[in-house]
């Protein structure tokens, strides 16, 4: 996606459209404050207005500001399912709402990393239908091959009862699990695979904009080539246990993809096993998020993350792992476990190339809702600190691991982000990292 990328920046000159993703009016200015007497969505030919509108933090008879717009526009754009939104306030105290959809329905081959480590590269097809029904629907299948064979098919319907903010996840897959823990492998003697089956089905409701709970059901089958007390959760080589799952987010962040106002805040607490087949345990996940303007195009953001398990016997795939899908830049390879973890990032970025739409009108035979993206350079300064910790044992600020560093981000959405990175851990060693995705 990124050398595809590269290659056409060069052919810029040839014949595209460039132009700012800010509102644009000669009507405004830092201070413009509007009235709303009525909203106009355009250019949505499948999205139900509804979508759009449950974004709004305002409604018609508001007042609203410049800066309360550009934030809307950001809300909009979270959605995933438009590559240009536009929000213009007319004279007529007409508030437009201007939108492109993006291509709906599309086989993507693709190559991911399994916990960030480009020697762990997954390959397979991506099949996504997305907005089918212009309700913001998500179906996926997606198969693997390379490091971890999968199979997995999710649906993600948001306005499932749609009168009671009522939203609706289930999944189903399957996939070959590469064993994380370091004290499994020890006591096995060798590395190995866990065959994993599961589904899962969970129902929710939105409060208001930001407030979402929910209430999740889950199965899991996991084979072990052989039994040992602890690798297994159960008193057989295969563990078969259904999962209570409860979870509440609170979430103000403008643009999801790369947030640069708001706060994130989740929980979650599963109950595993339930006491069936000798398991019992619990798992809680705390995630704290914040993201503010220092001055100027300057954002910080901050998170403090931490999860923690509970029980008589925790097997050893569910302990709390960091270098895996958690890590510290500076130790990014470093594997910690234990019962629990903390962690704790602080990071400021500002804009190099700040954000623009960029279509790629020269292209023939591609739809043109493919070629529009929104384009942006960062750069980041950053700190990330964090341990791993069993029970009963103190927390000492000796076994903090520490790392720091700065980096580039560019923006390709609503597809991805690529950073790059240089990182030191406390001796001031060098690390260089290439990741997909936000660092948080």
């Amino acid at each position: 996606m990124f050398q595809s990328f590269f290659i056409l920046l060069l052919l810029l000159p040839l014949s595209v459209e460039i132009y700012s993703q800010s509102i644009d009016s000669v009507l405004m200015n830092a201070d413009s404050y509007f009235l709303v007497d009525t909203i106009q969505i355009i250019g949505n030919d499948i999205t139900k207005d509804f979508v759009i509108l449950d974004e709004l933090t305002f409604s018609q008879g508001d007042s609203v500001s410049t800066v309360e717009l550009d934030y809307n526009r950001e809300r909009i754009y979270s959605l995933g399912i438009f590559t240009t939104v536009k929000i213009i306030p007319l004279q007529s105290n007409i508030i437009e709402i201007y939108v492109e959809e993006s291509w709906y329905i599309y086989p993507i081959p693709f190559a991911e990393l399994k916990d960030k480590d480009w020697n762990k590269i997954s390959f397979g097809i991506n099949l996504i239908i997305q907005n089918f029904r212009g309700r913001n629907e998500l179906l996926k299948l997606k198969g693997s091959l390379g490091f971890e064979k999968s199979l997995h098919i999710n649906y993600i319907n948001p306005n499932f009862i749609k009168a009671e903010n009522i939203f609706l996840r289930t999944s189903l897959f399957f996939r070959n699990v590469k064993n994380k823990s370091l004290t499994a492998e020890t006591l096995a003697g060798y590395d190995f695979e866990q065959k994993n089956i599961a589904a899962d089905l969970t129902i929710g409701k939105r409060f208001g904009l930001f407030h979402r709970a929910g209430i999740s059901l889950r199965f899991d089958y996991i084979e072990t080539p052989f039994f040992i007390k602890g690798i297994n959760a159960s008193n057989s080589r295969i563990d078969r246990y259904p999962t209570l799952g409860l979870s509440y987010s609170y979430d103000t962040r403008d643009l999801v993809q790369f947030p640069k106002e708001g706060i994130f805040f989740s929980t979650i607490l599963d109950f595993k096993g339930l006491g069936i087949n000798d398991i019992n345990y619990q798992i809680i996940t705390l995630d704290f998020r914040e993201y503010r303007k220092v001055f100027d195009d300057l954002i910080s953001k901050w998170r403090i993350a931490t999860r923690q398990t509970s029980g008589a016997l925790i097997p050893f795939y569910d302990y709390s792992f960091l270098g895996f899908g958690e890590r510290i830049r500076g130790h990014f390879s470093e594997q910690q476990e234990g019962d629990s973890y903390y962690l704790t990032s602080l990071e400021f970025y500002y804009p190099f190339v700040k954000d623009f739409s960029l279509a790629l009108t020269f292209i023939p035979w591609v739809p043109e809702n493919l070629l529009t993206y929104r384009v942006a350079v960062y750069g980041q300064l950053f700190g990330d600190t964090g341990l791993t910790k069993f029970k009963n044992s103190p927390i000492t600020l000796k076994d903090f691991s520490t790392g720091f560093g700065t980096g580039l981000t560019f923006l390709v959405l609503p597809y991805n982000l690529i950073r790059f990175e240089l990182a030191f851990d406390e001796g001031f060693n060098i690390e260089y990292i290439i990741d997909l995705g936000i660092s948080f």
